[in-house]
């Protein structure tokens, strides 16, 4: 499976709450997080980690978790079998991590806390109106958890998976109650939340939008795609909307869920162009 060396990003360390991980960075004007899906900081995290650089602003995507640049797309049936063994060796060693609540409804995981101090140096960096944010599957709802700070202002939950099913009900995410409460003061005040998901995506469902429709109001914008709009080459269903399941041709949805996803950070951001 090929490896993207991520050559073209700086690294540099982070450390807050007792907690360091690396950081890359690329670009040049306001910060937005981006936050890897499982497996990690693959190609195609990589590649739309460009894409926002590109776009006007900077860059920080840290590492949560697996190897950096390695790709899951896999090139022969040994690859596939290969991918699912680390796959699901990273699931399991993420669910017994105390930075992550996998299972648990009405609690935000630990390791929020240490995104939103990032979010803040990087605000304090860069400048800026604020911050911008994506998580991706298991991270989908940390930069909703992230807004509670008043210098997030660009929130993006990409088919956000937490807490997994089948675990209580879908109608909830990965939040704590007062950090929600904080969130939807924030919505009534102008703040808005931009989200994304395939129809049929059962690790994402559509219970979850709902609920987010419920809470947040007219402040929740979800993009809801049909399955048969997703990249059709991966092995895996519909799920993951700007990466693996992205046909990255104009006109096509998840091409235009992309670039409202980029439009929506340098909209907020103030990016100039």
């Amino acid at each position: 499976m090929p490896r993207d060396a991520l050559a073209d990003f700086a690294t540099e360390e982070f450390t807050a709450e007792g907690k360091t991980h690396l950081v890359y960075t690329k670009g040049t004007g306001p910060a937005v997080i981006v936050i890897s899906e499982i497996p990690g900081i693959t190609p195609l995290v990589a590649d739309f980690a460009r894409r926002v650089a590109d776009a006007g602003c900077t860059v920080f995507m840290p590492s949560l978790f697996g190897l950096d640049g390695q790709s899951m797309v896999p090139g022969s049936a040994a690859d596939v079998a290969a991918g699912a063994r680390v796959a699901g060796n990273l699931v399991r060693k993420v669910c017994v991590s105390r930075e992550f609540t996998i299972l648990a409804t009405g609690r935000s995981s630990p390791v929020v806390t240490w995104l939103r101090a990032l979010a803040r140096e990087a605000h304090a960096r860069c400048g800026g109106p604020g911050v911008g944010a994506i998580g991706m599957c298991l991270t989908g709802g940390f930069a909703l958890a992230m807004a509670v700070d008043d210098t997030m202002i660009a929130p993006v939950l990409s088919q956000p998976s937490l807490p997994l099913r089948p675990i209580g009900n879908s109608r909830n995410i990965d939040i704590s109650d007062d950090d929600l409460a904080r969130v939807k003061t924030r919505c009534a005040a102008g703040l808005q939340v931009l989200g994304l998901r395939f129809e049929g995506d059962r690790l994402s469902p559509p219970d979850r939008f709902a609920f987010l429709r419920e809470q947040l109001g007219d402040a929740f914008i979800g993009v809801e795609l049909p399955d048969s709009a997703a990249n059709p080459k991966p092995v895996n269903p519909p799920h993951s909307v700007v990466t693996e399941h992205l046909i990255d041709e104009p006109g096509q949805p998840t091409r235009q869920a992309l670039d409202q996803v980029l439009a929506f950070f340098t909209d907020k951001l103030d990016v100039a162009r």
